[in-house]
């Protein structure tokens, strides 16, 4: 939580205080390039959290295969997205501090969809052999 905090406050701080932008920013390739990559990420961030909320029934405790959207191709479908989100926020206010956590997020949560994925293809044995852990056809 206190992270959550600092981190908005530096972000916000930066983005009120010191950042200047010209008046034509939101017709620049990089608010625009980065604000659909904020989106995309968003989009897909929120997709398979509803995917992995749906995987079990209330009651249910065992563990299931995530399916559909960018599952098919990822076991960290819902990390990739973040991942997007927090560098197209970078691009799109082109700032240190947004370029820092963005790659803060990538160094935490990408292990961790590294672990989930090494964890799915232990455990299943009809796990798919051809998903990759984060980045789909890549990684």
């Amino acid at each position: 939580m206190l992270f959550c905090i600092y981190n908005g406050f530096l972000q916000g701080y930066y983005l009120i205080y010191c950042a200047e932008y010209p008046n034509n920013w939101c017709t620049d390739i990089r608010f625009t390039s980065g604000l659909l990559l904020f989106l995309l990420g968003m989009g897909i961030n929120i997709h398979s959290d509803l995917l992995l909320r749906q995987l079990r029934k209330p009651g249910e405790v065992t563990y299931k295969i995530p399916q559909g959207g960018l599952f098919t191709y990822v076991s960290g479908a819902n990390y990739f997205g973040e991942i997007l989100e927090w560098f197209g926020f970078a691009i799109a206010t082109w700032s240190l501090p947004a370029f820092a956590f963005a790659f803060f997020t990538l160094c935490c949560i990408g292990p961790r969809a590294y672990h989930h994925h090494r964890y799915y293809l232990k455990t299943f044995t009809d796990y798919p052999k051809s998903r990759k852990a984060l980045i789909p056809f890549v990684f």
